[in-house]
């Protein structure tokens, strides 16, 4: 592949994205029959289908979503040339990815929402997953990574914060249960836990270290249905400390622990980090954390 065929490359990561033809014709420029030849040409030289046909328009195949992550990958890099170049570099705008894993909504979505506020022309796509984005094939632009420190050579990894953990209970479940005295009377206690019981997360390791499997109740890969069970009583269950100051009633069921919490890191990209979008919203979201995830 060489660089005089980036139109049908850059055709076929509109077509990836959109899903129709008309709509990356649209965008292009250019009449949709140019679209279609494009992508037929693409195809023949790399002797695949990119793309499933269908009435409601064009699905990417396996070998078209990777092509569409060195395309989004290239398309940011031409655009933060062409912005140093032309010195439009205070400009925020255009499409921002961020990853991250699931449960740090409270901490990252206030800030992509202020930061929509005041900047119109950024679009934002938050992914919360517990598998690792691979930043050098533009499937994210910052990834907030948790526990030890992102090794991978091309991105460049800064400290965002501590992310503290608590063991907290509702009124009805202390009405029911009561709460344990220490950490030896934790047996005969119900527990809220991930759905893979060899969660990697330290507060996690320790419940599993302390109670019989059987003593965790409820279980789920959601964060949300987990701080639900919480809060409805079904059993003792960690949450952060920035989502449980949100509910006033929750009741600390043990004094916090060191052990329970885990370091955030701020990951991006070497050729991306220093794009106005991207150093706005790590800026931002480091200013956030350090006002909001303490422990007073």
């Amino acid at each position: 592949m060489s660089f005089e065929n980036w139109d049908e490359v850059r055709t076929a990561y509109q077509v990836a994205r959109i899903g129709t033809v008309s709509g990356a014709a649209e965008v292009l420029g250019v009449h949709h029959a140019t679209v279609i030849r494009h992508i037929d040409a693409l195809e023949a030289r790399l002797g695949t289908r990119l793309f499933q046909r269908h009435p409601r328009g064009y699905t990417a195949t396996e070998a078209g979503q990777e092509l569409l992550k060195v395309a989004q990958t290239t398309e940011d890099q031409f655009a933060h040339l062409a912005a140093r170049i032309t010195g439009a570099t205070t400009d925020v705008s255009g499409e921002l990815v961020v990853t991250s894993l699931p449960g740090l909504t409270d901490l990252v979505l206030p800030t992509l929402a202020r930061l929509q506020s005041e900047y119109p022309g950024l679009k934002v796509r938050y992914v919360s997953d517990a598998r690792v984005f691979r930043l050098e094939y533009g499937e994210a632009h910052v990834a907030i990574r948790a526990g030890g420190r992102p090794q991978e050579p091309d991105n460049v990894v800064q400290p965002l914060t501590t992310y503290y953990m608590g063991l907290y209970a509702a009124p009805s479940y202390v009405e029911r249960y009561g709460l344990p005295k220490d950490e030896s009377d934790l047996a005969g206690h119900r527990f809220i836990g991930p759905a893979e019981p060899d969660s990697r997360a330290p507060f996690m390791r320790w419940l599993a270290e302390r109670v019989a499997e059987e003593a965790v109740v409820f279980r789920s890969n959601e964060t949300e249905a987990m701080q639900d069970a919480v809060t409805e009583g079904v059993g003792l269950g960690f949450l952060s400390l920035l989502s449980a100051r949100r509910d006033p009633g929750l009741i600390e069921a043990l004094p916090h622990r060191p052990e329970w919490d885990t370091a955030l890191w701020l990951v991006t990209h070497v050729d991306l980090h220093r794009t106005p979008r991207i150093q706005t919203f790590v800026k931002a979201l480091r200013e956030a954390a350090r006002s909001s995830c303490t422990l007073n």
